[in-house]
């Protein structure tokens, strides 16, 4: 089993965006020491809680801080970009760091209607729902595989980091997105903080996989939402920020990050509990080392996942740096080492 992270670089109240991108460095070096396979960072657009609206221009900066941990983008919203720009970026950092760059793929917005309008080029009309025909040119130019005819095709070869190719991944947390996935015979990276019944979806997903590409195994990775800390009781006092952060984007407030104790306050205002879980039905894997592992098992299994993407929101960056910590300790994580600086030579 694979344990890896996504950093959606949370704002806490009182800092700001640039506090949240440093937190987002730091817990990248963090991560790579402690052995998460990958490191993913979200796009977010027009939001006071979440500071990355642009995962390939942080993973440039995480990739040359840390050693062995794959980075990528957790994921990059298609649909407000032109495919052959995101090839063309994630080509040049998949030649700058080979071997360690993951494009992820998603179709959401990652904000609401008017900044998803405001960050279209051409404002006369809406973008059209042209999220397959999108995926397919991207693929193509990254695998070389555009029609001779096509008149995009010189374009492919064209790519700055060749030989080199980001890994693709399509995330998703809905049917389609898994039918898509099968379909192309990409590997499927599911939401299961947005959606925890997806693992029906995830189980067809690879018996679509496998029926339309025999000779190609599929590759299944679950991300959860997940806080770890000395007791179940610390842990679920971490999580009540995010409750009510979440609690608040349904009624459509945008809010940074709050500490604990506001957020116990909101939610014993309101009559909603404080100790367990979400209202909206969204899963929380919150409580001690024991708790946690248990419970990310559990959901591994559910989905038949080979790897278990772990997503924390805390109000205080030192409580997520050692949710991770306990996290790694207690599925057995491999400690990396750190790389032996070469000789210099005297001149």
């Amino acid at each position: 089993m694979r344990f890896s992270v996504l950093d959606q670089s949370p704002i806490p109240e009182g800092l700001t965006g640039v506090d949240a991108l440093r937190n987002t460095l730091d817990l990248a070096q963090l991560a790579d020491r402690l052995g998460y396979h990958r490191y993913w960072v979200a796009e977010h657009h027009g939001g006071p809680m979440l500071a990355g609206p642009a995962p390939e221009v942080l993973i440039g900066p995480i990739a040359s801080v840390t050693q062995g941990i794959r980075v990528g983008s957790g994921g990059v919203m298609l649909p407000h970009y032109s495919p052959l720009k995101v090839a063309e970026s994630f080509s040049l950092l998949a030649g700058l760091f080979p071997g360690r760059i993951d494009l992820g793929i998603g179709r959401a917005a990652g904000t609401d209607p008017l900044t998803t309008f405001a960050l279209q080029r051409d404002r006369r009309q809406a973008s059209p729902d042209d999220f397959p025909q999108q995926l397919a040119e991207l693929l193509a130019y990254l695998e070389d595989d555009m029609p001779e005819e096509h008149p995009f095709a010189r374009l492919s070869k064209t790519l700055p980091g060749r030989p080199e190719v980001p890994e693709c991944w399509l995330l998703g947390s809905s049917a389609q997105s898994a039918i898509w996935a099968a379909e192309i015979g990409l590997s499927y990276a599911f939401a299961d903080f947005i959606n925890p019944e997806g693992a029906a979806l995830v189980a067809d997903y690879r018996k679509r996989h496998a029926a339309e590409h025999k000779h190609r195994a599929s590759r299944t990775a679950v991300a959860v939402w997940a806080i770890c800390a000395e007791t179940d009781e610390q842990a679920q006092y971490l999580a009540s920020s995010s409750r009510m952060s979440m609690r608040l984007l349904r009624q459509g407030q945008l809010t940074a990050v709050p500490t604990p104790e506001k957020a116990l306050d909101y939610l014993r205002a309101i009559g909603q509990p404080t100790d367990h879980g979400f209202t909206d039905g969204r899963r929380g894997v919150i409580g001690s080392p024991e708790t946690v592992r248990a419970k990310l098992y559990e959901v591994a299994d559910a989905y038949g996942a080979e790897e278990v993407i772990v997503v924390t929101i805390t109000h205080d960056h030192l409580a997520r740096r050692r949710s991770y910590e306990l996290i790694a300790e207690a599925v057995g994580l491999e400690p990396r080492e750190a790389p032996v600086p070469d000789a210099v030579t005297a001149a």
